[in-house]
């Protein structure tokens, strides 16, 4: 289910997602957004709507330090303080000697990253990326797009991803942060 699609400008990052929630052959359209700020950060997520409640409403991102590289910080500190979030809600999982969560889609400070369901940290040279069941359709329309709005090419990508893939459907939500 679901198709999480973002991309980076100079200055910003765009995310959007679409509103399905799906369990089996059933498909509801959801109030509750996929795609929020938690402080300077925009995140889109997939996976479980229970690991988007915990990040949206409990995890509290620690404080960047000074002249911390962007990338160390969301590997290293970043990710372990979602894990705590994660792992004290309940919702994530260790088996076989391994701990795993969900994926989702992270702007921060102008830029996009993917975090992974092994809680590894992507981020992409092309300047956008997805994540859901509907990725592979919205990275095909991400690359023929560039060139249009950013706005215009997620809402393309999102109804591309729509169109093919049965757990994504609209109403489709695209938000902005600075850097």
């Amino acid at each position: 289910m679901t198709c999480i699609v973002g991309i980076q400008s100079k200055d910003k990052v765009f995310i959007g997602g679409d509103s399905a929630g799906v369990a089996g052959w059933h498909l509801e359209r959801r109030a509750d957004s996929k795609v929020f700020k938690n402080g300077s950060f925009l995140i889109g997520f997939t996976t479980s709507f229970r690991m988007g409640q915990l990040i949206r409403y409990k995890f509290e991102p620690p404080a960047i330090k000074d002249q911390q590289d962007i990338y160390e910080y969301m590997v290293v500190d970043f990710v372990d303080a979602l894990r705590e979030c994660l792992k004290s809600g309940g919702f994530a999982r260790v088996e076989n000697e391994r701990e795993t969560g969900g994926s989702f889609l992270v702007g921060f400070k102008g830029r996009l990253f993917k975090i992974g369901d092994d809680f590894q940290v992507g981020e992409t040279l092309d300047g956008y990326d997805a994540v859901g069941s509907g990725f592979e359709y919205a990275l095909g329309s991400l690359y023929t797009t560039r060139g249009r709005s950013m706005v215009d090419r997620i809402e393309k990508a999102l109804e591309t991803a729509a169109y093919y893939a049965t757990g994504v459907c609209e109403p489709f939500v695209i938000e902005e942060i600075g850097a």
